[in-house]
């Protein structure tokens, strides 16, 4: 039974696959006569033998190792299983597909800013994508000490040198601090060409880097926030809408923002004013139109003047000058408004 025990056959494969792993290492010592080696979709499975790469093989399926592998390894083509003895080997399987990693920093990056001796205390979000590119350097640098090499590994590397290399980033460029978002690209591809020659020391390219946000200091934020609110509005008339519709919007019982309320006020009572204005023009306009015609018909005195040159020799008015009421009883003083009518 012993004898036979021997003959059982090995199935080399990943065992357990992980998409977040970058490689993980077969090495059960010994292939056993009559072994499979099994490759999945996204995999590659480089064979290797004193620490020296003996072949690679990229395409997927199950393959008898003793027909179909050993004749296109580099020194153990010749090799022969016997019914005793194995081929002692480590199968390294590698991960083909491109990972997407989330990062952020954990602690804020004080970006130098005019005004602002330490500096402007900023915070990143975003993701970044890598991949395996050069299997030499991943086993020379990474694989000759580990068995297994995950995504979190790699992040790791990254996150060590990400907030510096963003910060000269940011500072290369020249870019305004208050709005590093709308030059989040160009600082990206800065970055991603920083971190993938550092990355590709140990065979990992990155292939894409990204920032999806900045966030700045609550105070910065709601700076901002303002400033860009009033520099939408060119005059007070419009401001003061806003602030109106602001206050409305947020309802007595809020805590809405005591400027808003106090321009608010000052609007109307600016309305009110011109209202009452008007209004006084109107009623003023209404009294002028009730006067007694008397009063209003200046331009009436100068027939009555002429009326009264023609008078006869007693000297007393025809009509008063003041009302222009006829004085048909020739008395001395009118009979309506009592105007002294002897010239």
């Amino acid at each position: 039974m012993g004898f036979f025990s021997n003959q059982l056959s090995n199935v080399v494969e990943w065992e357990q696959f992980r998409d977040d792993m970058i490689f993980w290492k077969w090495d059960n010592k010994e292939i056993k006569k009559g072994s499979k080696l099994i490759i999945r979709p996204g995999q590659d499975a480089i064979f290797m033998f004193n620490g020296k790469v003996e072949g690679i093989f990229k395409d997927e399926g199950s393959f008898d190792i003793e027909s179909q592998i050993v004749p296109f390894l580099s020194t153990l083509k010749g090799f022969k299983f016997g019914f005793n003895s194995g081929m002692r080997a480590e199968v390294l399987f590698v991960n083909t597909k491109e990972l997407t990693v989330k990062w952020g920093t954990k602690n804020a990056i004080n970006i130098p800013a005019p005004n602002l001796p330490g500096g402007m205390p900023i915070k990143s979000f975003g993701t970044f994508c890598c991949k395996v590119e050069d299997y030499g350097l991943l086993i020379d640098k990474i694989a000759g000490v580990k068995k297994q090499f995950t995504i979190d590994d790699v992040k790791e590397r990254i996150m060590s040198m990400l907030d510096q290399t963003l910060m000269r980033w940011i500072v290369r460029e020249g870019k305004d601090i208050f709005n590093l978002q709308a030059n989040a690209y160009e600082i990206s591809k800065g970055i991603q060409t920083d971190l993938d020659m550092e990355m590709q020391k140990i065979g990992i390219g990155i292939t894409n880097f990204a920032i999806s946000s900045v966030t700045y200091p609550k105070e910065i934020q709601e700076m901002a926030t303002k400033a860009a609110s009033q520099s939408m509005v060119n005059d007070m008339d419009k401001y003061t809408k806003m602030a109106m519709a602001d206050s409305i919007g947020k309802g007595s019982g809020g805590n809405g923002s005591n400027i808003a309320a106090d321009m608010a006020s000052m609007q109307m009572g600016m309305m009110m004013g011109q209202q009452m204005a008007n209004q006084m023009a109107q009623n003023q306009q209404q009294v002028n139109n009730q006067q007694p015609s008397w009063q209003q018909q200046q331009p009436v005195q100068q027939p009555i003047q002429q009326a009264n040159q023609q008078q006869g020799s007693n000297n007393v008015a025809k009509f008063c000058p003041n009302c222009g009421t006829p004085n048909s009883a020739g008395s001395n003083f009118c009979p309506n408004c009592g105007t002294k009518l002897v010239l």
